[in-house]
C-alpha cells in the first residue's frame, strides 16, 4: 500500500509540472529487510518488495540468499487489493496499526541512535589509538 501511495504521489498533472521543472522521484526505501524470525522465509521482505523506482537495503547474507534463490520479478504491486484486505482484517482483529507504527518508529529511531552512538565511540577509540595522549 505504501507503494500505491508512492505511485499516486509521483503521477498526474501536478507531478508532471514539477518533473518538467526538474523534480525527480523520491524512491521508496525498504530498509532492514533481512528476516529476523527463523520461522519465516529468509527472503520474505525482499521478494515481496521488488518494483520500479524502489531501493532495498539488505545485509550481505540476505543479498547472497537472493542471488541464490530469490525471485527477480515485479512483486510490490502485484495485488494491492489483497494488501488492503489484510490491513482491514488486522483492524477487525482489534490491532491498532497507528499504535504499532508509533512503537516501531520509536524502537527504530532508538536502535539507529544506539548504532550511531556505538559508531562514534568506536571512531573515538580508534582515533585515540592512532594519537596516544591526545584527547578528543
Amino acid at each position: 500500500l505504501a507503494y500505491q501511495r508512492f505511485l499516486r504521489t509521483f503521477s498526474g498533472p501536478r507531478w508532471a509540472a514539477l518533473a518538467a521543472r526538474g523534480a525527480t522521484v523520491q524512491r521508496p526505501l525498504w530498509a532492514s529487510t533481512s528476516t529476523k524470525n527463523p520461522a519465516y522465509p529468509d527472503l520474505l521482505y525482499v521478494d515481496q518488495l521488488i518494483g520500479p523506482d524502489t531501493v532495498n537495503t539488505m545485509p550481505d547474507e540476505t543479498l547472497a540468499a537472493f542471488l541464490d534463490h530469490g525471485t527477480p520479478a515485479r512483486t510490490v504491486d502485484r495485488d494491492p487489493q489483497a494488501a488492503e484486505t489484510a490491513l482491514e482484517t488486522v483492524g477487525e482483529l482489534g490491532i491498532d496499526l497507528a499504535d504499532v507504527a508509533r512503537v516501531l518508529e520509536a524502537q527504530g529511531v532508538a536502535a539507529f541512535g544506539a548504532s550511531f552512538d556505538d559508531l562514534l565511540a568506536e571512531l573515538r577509540r580508534k582515533a585515540a589509538a592512532l594519537a596516544p595522549g591526545r584527547q578528543s
